[in-house]
């Protein structure tokens, strides 16, 4: 099963993207700030990781660098989830994301089905690309 690591600060939106993401088959942990997710990427080395940005402790974009200036963690695919528009996701692909999902009503009102493609695109071309 697909292990999914889910860091949110904002805990209606993780509890909703958990359950959807739970319905979709996916195996799914959960960080409600930027230090714990690091602790349990580096612990848990997941299939994925869904990274807020604007995040407790260590930031999105630290936590970002972070993970993929390890060995260990750089080669997990991160769909970055943010609230800032959509001209950051250039410097967010630089910076190793291979996906970005803005943050917006339509994230919860589609029962979370924006955020279930991107992550199916995603492990679809890492498959690709280990093959």
């Amino acid at each position: 099963m697909t292990t999914i690591l889910l860091v949110d600060d904002s805990r209606l939106l993780r509890i909703a993207n958990h359950k959807a993401l739970i319905r979709a088959g996916y195996d799914v942990i959960d960080a409600e700030d930027g230090q714990r997710g690091l602790e349990l990427a580096q612990e848990k080395l997941p299939d994925l990781i869904l990274l807020d940005m604007m995040l407790p402790k260590v930031s999105g974009p630290e936590v970002l660098r972070t993970l993929k200036s390890d060995p260990r963690t750089n080669s997990i695919p991160v769909i970055v989830l943010s609230a800032l528009s959509q001209k950051n996701k250039e410097k967010l692909a630089n910076d190793g994301a291979a996906g970005y999902v803005e943050k917006s009503d339509d994230l919860l009102r589609n029962d979370s089905a924006i955020l279930v493609k991107a992550i199916q695109e995603v492990l679809a071309s890492a498959a690709k690309r280990a093959n």
